[in-house]
């Protein structure tokens, strides 16, 4: 027997997205983003309705997306609580600091290992940011010894859309385009 739950967004893992942004001064930003996801082999789109960091996507056409880890889960839970509109010193209060990317005019988390930097394609319905991946940052620390990212060194989080929670990504349980091969 199954339970019907209407309309939800019950998709599995939800990343723990950090979106970061620079303001008209030149200042970095940063908020927790729960409703996005890749959507191309280099695009993603995020869905955000009014906040200060819309507005400096708007005007940089440009913003960062780094997963939140295990080790920064309080820090990244904090830049979605608080708006920059109201605690000027929020990246400071969080605990990041940051260097301005290469590729777009968009700050990198150095605190947090893997970082989308993405220029802004298009705007939908006034909340959903399409961006292209111009560049993936990772810090080397989580890299294995094929110069790879290695899920065994980084440990992103995800977001429980049920119950308000965030948990770490467990252990690999298989092989994409191999395991499936045996039943043909």
């Amino acid at each position: 027997m199954r339970k019907d739950f209407g309309a939800k967004p019950f998709l599995f893992p939800q990343p723990v997205m950090i979106i970061g942004t620079y303001d008209e001064k030149g200042k970095a930003n940063a908020m927790n983003a729960a409703w996005g996801g890749i959507v191309g082999p280099d695009e993603i789109m995020i869905d955000l309705s009014s906040h200060k960091t819309t507005d400096n996507i708007l005007l940089q056409k440009a913003f960062t997306v780094s997963m939140g880890d295990e080790e920064h889960m309080t820090a990244c839970d904090y830049v979605g609580l608080v708006s920059a509109n109201k605690e000027e010193d929020k990246m400071e209060k969080a605990g990041f600091t940051t260097t301005e990317s290469a590729f777009v005019h968009a700050p990198i988390i150095n605190e947090l290992p893997v970082t989308l930097e993405c220029r802004l394609v298009n705007v939908t319905d006034d909340t959903k940011f399409l961006g292209k991946i111009v560049n993936v940052s990772i810090d080397e620390r989580v890299l294995g010894e094929d110069g790879e990212l290695s899920l065994e060194k980084f440990s992103p989080i995800t977001y429980d859309t049920v119950h308000y929670g965030y948990y770490r990504l467990g252990e690999k349980v298989g092989n994409a385009f191999k395991d499936g091969a045996a039943l043909k």
